[in-house]
Order: structure tokens, then C-alpha cells, then sequence
């Protein structure tokens, strides 16, 4: 059988065997178990009891990190030449519809893809693209809007887009192990309380079973599920 490692070792000897933590306290015991040789990413795992397979019980939406993701956001405006400048004023790495072709050619290299509502009959070939990257441009994530700074603003801001998937569970980064430790419970607070405000009219029962933390390395610190009922 595999052996673990010195430092994952150390890491599991420092994890909570029994019982749920506070969000602030838990957040606290994934920053001291990280062991990598890099700035980790901080993720929630929130099971959720929703049937997905419904559509009136699918969890989707949007929210702004109010201390941000940690990483540099590449955004890309699909705007027509008129809009061009306002776009730019706004923080957009890439602008222009000639990014359409590059984009069906290969390149991929941005993070955010933002369009207006009069180019999506054109950007609605880049689906089969775009689509299983997560970089769709949809109005339900504030990405298709003819408010093109404001998106481009949230997206530089740390907006973050979430959505529960077939076996009800949703995953969300929400900072870096770096960050300050009451920013990076901010964070989940935010994310925690939009995943509330969703809750489907048409979930029965418990609606967050468990919530989990963990650092990209590292190992996954549950959160008492109840302070979400």
C-alpha cells in the first residue's frame, strides 16, 4: 500500500476527528494543516438536499468575495468597436469581437468571458467551447448585460459564479491560505448566506446537510451545518 507522506501525516495528526467546528474556527485549523509548497486555494464543499435532476430544485447563482479570490481575474469583453473604450476604462484584459475567431481557433487564455446581449448570436457558436470550461457568457450569471463595466468591475472584484451539480453538491473557492483569517470567513459568510437565499421552494427537508473546507492540498474540516438551517 502507498505511504503518505511526512507532511500530510503531520496534517492528519492536527485534524478534528469528532464533531463540526464555527466557520472562523475551522477556516483557522485548514490554514495551520496546510502543507504545500504554494499559496493554496481555500474551497467550500456544501451538500445540499436538492434533486438536481428537477429543475425547479437546481442551486445556481452568483456572489461577490468581499476580500476577493486571491488570483489576478483575466476578463474578456465581446463588445462591439463602439464600446470598445468603455470596456477598457473598465479593467477588461481583452476586448473586441475579433475574439470570437481566436476563441474558435483555441485560445482560451482568460477567465471571464462578458458579451452583450447583440453579439450572442454570434458567441452562441462558442458553446460547445465554452460551455464545459465554464466560460459561457449567461445573463443568470450577470455575464450577458449591456451594463459591460459594471460586470467587468464585479469580475475584477472577485465575483464568483457556483452551481450544485448532479449529485447535490457545490464547490465554490473562497480565498487563499495567505489571506487574513477574519477576510477569509467573510468570504464563506458571503457564499454561505447566497446559497441560503437560493434555496429551492421545492427542497424537502434538511436543505444544507454539510459543509466542508479544505485547502487545495489538504484535508476537508466540516463546519456545523446547523448555523445554516
Amino acid at each position: 500500500m502507498p505511504k503518505h507522506g511526512k507532511k500530510y501525516r503531520s496534517a492528519a495528526t492536527a485534524a478534528l476527528r469528532n464533531g463540526s467546528l464555527a466557520p472562523r474556527d475551522a477556516l483557522e485549523r485548514v490554514q495551520k494543516m496546510a502543507f504545500a509548497n504554494f499559496d493554496e486555494t481555500v474551497e467550500a464543499a456544501v451538500r445540499l438536499g436538492v434533486d438536481p435532476r428537477k429543475a425547479d430544485q437546481i442551486v445556481r447563482g452568483t456572489v461577490i468575495l468581499p476580500a476577493g479570490t486571491g488570483r489576478p481575474v483575466r476578463v474578456l469583453a465581446l463588445v462591439q468597436a463602439d464600446r470598445a473604450a468603455e470596456a477598457t476604462a473598465a479593467g477588461a484584459d481583452y476586448v473586441g469581437t475579433e475574439y470570437i475567431e481566436r476563441i474558435q481557433g483555441g485560445w482560451l487564455d482568460f477567465d471571464v468571458a462578458i458579451a452583450t446581449p447583440d453579439l450572442m448570436k454570434d458567441v452562441a457558436r462558442l458553446g460547445r467551447v465554452l460551455g464545459p470550461r465554464g466560460l459561457m457568457p449567461t445573463p443568470k450569471a450577470g455575464t450577458v448585460t449591456m451594463d459591460v463595466s459594471r460586470a467587468i468591475r464585479e469580475s475584477k472584484a472577485g465575483k464568483i459564479e457556483f452551481r450544485v451539480d448532479r449529485t447535490g453538491n457545490i464547490h465554490a473557492p473562497i480565498g487563499k491560505v495567505s489571506f487574513e483569517l477574519e477576510p477569509l470567513t467573510g468570504n464563506l459568510d458571503a457564499l454561505m448566506d447566497e446559497i441560503v437565499r437560493l434555496k429551492p421552494a421545492a427542497a424537502k427537508g434538511r436543505y444544507v446537510k454539510s459543509v466542508t473546507v479544505t485547502s487545495t492540498m489538504g484535508l476537508g474540516v466540516s463546519i456545523d451545518e446547523d448555523l445554516y438551517r
